[in-house]
């Protein structure tokens, strides 16, 4: 994740660059350090330097991860051509790289050349079978041609070796998530939740999931984890906040006549309420008779 601190650093410098004033460079570095695929502004910026020789040969080894810089770029712009130029560059200076292999087998998906694609990668996986990145990008390619059932297959597989890859799960989650599968996208959030148990993210989403699911013990629980989600921001999740009060008044629809009133869900409901309201006070004023009408209707259906 990007700080504020990088971030600014990140926007000045690239104020700078744009503006003639040097440091291509230096942008470019931490474009990669801070694991970002700002391609455009690489490609320009890249080629500028790669098209000077004077300033290329006092790069040393970093020469060779600008080419791969600038070549992924190139594909993300459908720069074809200049992808194809940086990687031959590669490939005669390392002629038996896997990671060259690996640029290769992604211009080929750049190209719409899925079946050749895909051979590439197998091939590279049997010489690198842990290969995330490889992994990562069947997954990617599956996406790319609308195969969103191979997509799942390829995850679930990537995630059989790589079960601590949280970007991974939720990736799934949210691929289930898209397909109403929402018992399979809860068990992933189960997972982040157990692996990054303070993420009010996961708590939040997961809620959702239940909520969306319905029934008793799904809601009681859906309940639960939105107010995870409320201690866990400071109680300004507003999303969380609804959640309380939805989750409260579903519950009590279902329980009426068969239990007593559950007087601690009221008190949560009635309190979440309140807050929303002084949110509402302060940020949206115009917007608090609207929300006053939704709590009051979800208090009378209670």
């Amino acid at each position: 994740m990007v700080t504020k601190t990088e971030e600014t650093q990140l926007n000045n410098l690239e104020n700078q660059v744009d503006n003639g004033g040097g440091g291509a460079w230096e942008y470019l570095s931490l474009i990669r350090k801070l694991n970002l695929r700002r391609s455009d502004k690489v490609l320009n910026h890249g080629l500028s330097i790669l098209n000077n020789p004077k300033f290329r040969s006092t790069l040393g080894p970093d020469e060779w991860t600008l080419y791969e810089q600038v070549a992924v770029a190139a594909m993300d712009c459908q720069c074809l051509d200049v992808a194809k130029d940086c990687i031959k560059v590669l490939r005669k200076r390392f002629p038996e790289s896997k990671r060259v292999g690996r640029l290769e087998a992604m211009l080929l998906e750049a190209k719409g050349s899925w079946e050749l694609a895909e051979k590439a990668y197998t091939s590279l996986l049997e010489d690198s079978p842990l290969d995330q990145t490889i992994h990562k990008r069947r997954v990617a390619m599956a996406k790319a041609q609308g195969n969103i059932s191979g997509a799942i297959e390829w995850l679930n597989k990537y995630l059989e070796i790589f079960m601590a890859d949280h970007d991974a799960w939720r990736e799934l989650a949210e691929i289930y998530v898209s397909l109403q599968m929402y018992k399979q996208a809860a068990f992933c959030y189960e997972e982040l939740i157990l692996s990054q148990p303070t993420v009010p993210l996961y708590h939040l989403a997961y809620a959702d999931v239940l909520y969306t699911l319905g029934g008793l013990e799904n809601l009681q629980t859906a309940k639960k984890y939105y107010a995870s989600t409320i201690d866990l921001t400071g109680g300004k999740n507003t999303r969380a906040l609804f959640g309380v009060c939805l989750c409260t008044s579903a519950i009590v629809q279902l329980v009426k006549g068969k239990n007593k009133e559950d007087k601690e869900g009221s008190q949560v409901q009635s309190l979440a309420a309140k807050v929303l309201e002084k949110e509402y006070k302060q940020k949206a004023p115009d917007k608090l008779p609207q929300l006053t009408t939704a709590l009051k209707s979800l208090t009378l259906s209670s």
